[in-house]
């Protein structure tokens, strides 16, 4: 429901999938019937968008960045991208910044952490050094925030309440999470589409990289600028307005 189901649309499919569970079978197997059950009913836009968080994690291996990404999200969380991969001059050493993000004309340490695989937590360790390296380029700094796209440890969520420092993450915090966002604003990764590494990196290149952008303009222009078909074009445009209808 949370992708956007009816009630009566999740019911259906639940009553699919639970007679096909057995006793020690992970949530992997059981993902996946899911899938398949949506998939027989016929939904491709539920189908994509209950993929958002394979979609997410798909953004490394393929060459296509969270950092820019999260650039892309910024400002629906009041900020701005003020620069990414930024090297900067420390009290004590230099640092590559993942992202400068900048409100109220102050500006923010963003740290990006990305995981490739479900069921690994962004641990106190992420917090600790992304706190480090604020305290030692505080003089350009105003915060510190930490964006990633699994869940945070309760420790690490401990400590950074406890220094003031933010985190955007899985599930976290409950009212402002990453994939809250995401679905509230249809900020859905390009990724949610099953390009091919290819499409991928001639999106990155363009910097595509929120599906809806796709529809912004026109299939002959995207085609024209990526130099990706478009008859592709319009099937991707296609399947972009589907993730958007509710079922």
């Amino acid at each position: 429901m949370r992708a956007g189901a009816s009630r009566k649309t999740a019911k259906r499919i639940l009553k699919k999938v639970r007679s096909e569970v057995f006793r020690d079978m992970t949530s992997n197997d059981i993902y996946k019937k899911v899938l398949h059950a949506i998939s027989q009913e016929g939904f491709a836009g539920l189908h994509q968008r209950y993929q958002l968080k394979d979609a997410i994690m798909k953004m490394g291996p393929a060459g296509f960045t969270f950092e820019n990404y999260v650039a892309s999200l910024l400002k629906y969380y009041g900020y701005q991208a003020g620069g990414i991969r930024v090297k900067i001059n420390g009290e004590c050493v230099n640092h590559e910044i993942d992202l400068i993000g900048i409100k109220d004309n102050k500006e923010y340490l963003i740290e990006c952490k990305y995981h490739s695989s479900r069921g690994i937590y962004t641990g106190l360790k992420v917090a600790l050094y992304t706190h480090a390296r604020f305290l030692d380029t505080s003089k350009k700094f105003s915060g510190e925030i930490i964006f990633c796209n699994t869940q945070v440890s309760t420790n690490a969520r401990k400590y950074a309440k406890c220094i003031r420092q933010k985190i955007f993450s899985w599930r976290y915090p409950a009212t402002n999470s990453l994939e809250k966002i995401i679905e509230e604003h249809n900020l859905y990764p390009i990724t949610i589409l099953n390009l091919s590494q290819k499409e991928l990196q001639q999106f990155l290149e363009y910097n595509i990289t929120i599906a809806k952008d796709l529809i912004r303009y026109s299939d002959s222009e995207i085609a024209k600028i990526t130099g990706i078909s478009k008859k592709r074009i319009t099937y991707l445009q296609n399947l972009v307005d589907q993730i958007f209808c509710r079922n």
